[in-house]
């Protein structure tokens, strides 16, 4: 049989828009870096994000919300994105659009209200009581059936466990060593059986057994320590909107009818409020016991003008409740006209007396050198070569229309740069392409001048 390595290719095929943002880039005293986190400029935003970043840890910011307020292309969503990344994959993260509200299936303060509980963790810990140990012997103890026939039942299954300290024989339900069958269970497996529910788990094959090949298709773990009968203290994280559908949609049994509703695709239904008041009730008696713990999270909903007048009043109710995760908006506009309303306008198209209970944070558009240090991230982000000359005319082009467009024009550079036989791309591959594409200013212009021609 022939072993061939496979070279990894994930890392060149997700490179996304915001692949090289690695974090905030703060100093330890709070002060940020001009260049670090694949962040360039923005010093003041990064400076803010990171106190906000502070009060989560803290748990004092929960209830509270953010606005990122900035021109298109200013970094809004890097921000959100490299504030995610400093609190960790621990604290829950929802990412969605104003415009992710207008489902024709279900209301759209119940699609507000389930990213909300998306955004809130719960740390539940829990204390076990377990059998753990290598498999010494396993023996199942059959009987006669007796609902007759020819056939044998097994009564019990006698199985020996075996850890560094103690051995112990137990004797089994016949349910388990069905469990056991599932796991396909061995003599010389490490496993361990929960005694509440009977719940059987095959963790690996003992390490005695391990041979001398270089491949093994079995994980080999060290035969456990202690004693065979244990304490083990098991950690899981899971969201609140987890529990809600957990709780929404109860198993059905066994029946015709029951069996064809589980295979038929569920049409998405809405977790009512007297569930989630009910949940809520559970998990604050799970916080009061100490049995588990809240994780407020981050909501982020970007271009945040797309939600209507009726959502913004169900925010200023939602971001009052007990149960709430850190909320941070962005938004591209200036004075704009409030969704749904008569014509009401308001500053980034949001309603006064919701913009009162936000903390907002500006983003300020990039300078040419700025621009340049972007350009020249990126490229390596995709594994591009590119000249300095050329970097400078990308960056001419990315003050001259918009950054976006810059970055964009550089893999069909890269592309040109490789059919003149060239390895970099250089000045006159960059002239060629932005010949090639209009941004979005000159095709404007270009509309302006040539309006006659079109269909009005």
């Amino acid at each position: 049989m022939r072993v061939q390595e496979v070279l990894s290719t994930s890392k060149e095929q997700r490179v996304a828009t915001h692949s090289h943002i690695k974090g905030l880039g703060l100093n330890e005293d709070g002060t940020a870096k001009h260049i670090s986190g694949g962040f360039v400029g923005q010093e003041n935003a990064r400076e803010a994000a990171g106190v906000v970043v502070d009060l989560i840890r803290t748990k004092k910011m929960a209830g509270r919300a953010i606005l990122l307020a900035g021109a298109p292309g200013t970094g809004k969503t890097a921000l959100a994105l490299a504030l995610s990344q400093e609190l960790g994959a621990k604290v829950p993260f929802c990412p969605m659009v104003g415009s992710e509200v207008y489902s024709s299936e279900i209301k759209k303060t119940e699609v507000l209200m389930e990213n909300f509980r998306r955004a809130i963790g719960l740390r539940i810990k829990e204390i076990k009581e377990v059998y753990e140990g290598e498999v010494t012997e396993l023996t199942p103890v059959e009987t006669e059936n007796p609902l007759g026939g020819y056939g044998k039942t097994v009564a019990h299954v006698i199985i020996g466990l075996k850890t560094v300290k103690a051995t112990k024989q137990l004797k089994l339900d016949p349910v388990i060593y069905e469990s056991l069958q599932k796991e396909k269970v061995a003599v010389g497996d490490v496993i361990y059986i929960e005694s509440s529910n009977g719940a059987v788990k095959r963790v690996g094959r003992s390490d005695a057994y391990a041979t001398e090949f270089d491949l093994e298709a079995e994980a080999y773990v060290p035969v456990p320590k202690g004693e065979v009968h244990k304490k083990k203290e098991i950690v899981q994280d899971v969201t609140l909107h987890d529990l809600d559908v957990a709780n929404a949609r109860p198993q059905g049994g066994q029946d015709i009818m029951s069996v064809m509703g589980q295979l038929l695709k569920p049409k998405k239904t809405e977790i009512t409020d007297k569930l989630r008041k009910e949940i809520n009730k559970v998990v604050n008696k799970y916080i009061e016991q100490g049995v588990a713990e809240l994780v407020p999270g981050v909501l982020f909903i970007d271009e945040v003008h797309m939600l209507d007048i009726e959502c913004f009043t169900y925010l200023n109710r939602a971001l009052e409740s007990s149960l709430s995760p850190i909320v941070i908006f962005a938004t591209n506009r200036g004075m704009c006209a409030i969704r749904g309303s008569d014509g009401l306008v308001a500053p980034h198209g949001v309603p006064v007396d919701l913009l009162d209970r936000l903390l907002i944070i500006r983003t300020l558009p990039y300078t040419l050198e700025e621009i340049t240090t972007i350009l020249s991230i990126r490229a390596k982000t995709e594994g591009i070569s590119v000249s300095d000359d050329s970097v400078q005319d990308l960056a001419k082009i990315g003050v001259k229309s918009s950054l976006r467009y810059a970055i964009q024009l550089l893999t069909p550079a890269s592309i040109l740069s490789k059919i003149n036989g060239r390895d970099q791309i250089a000045p006159g591959d960059i002239e060629e392409v932005n010949s090639l594409f209009y941004d979005a200013k000159s095709s404007a212009q270009m509309l302006q001048e040539t309006k006659d021609r079109f269909i009005v």
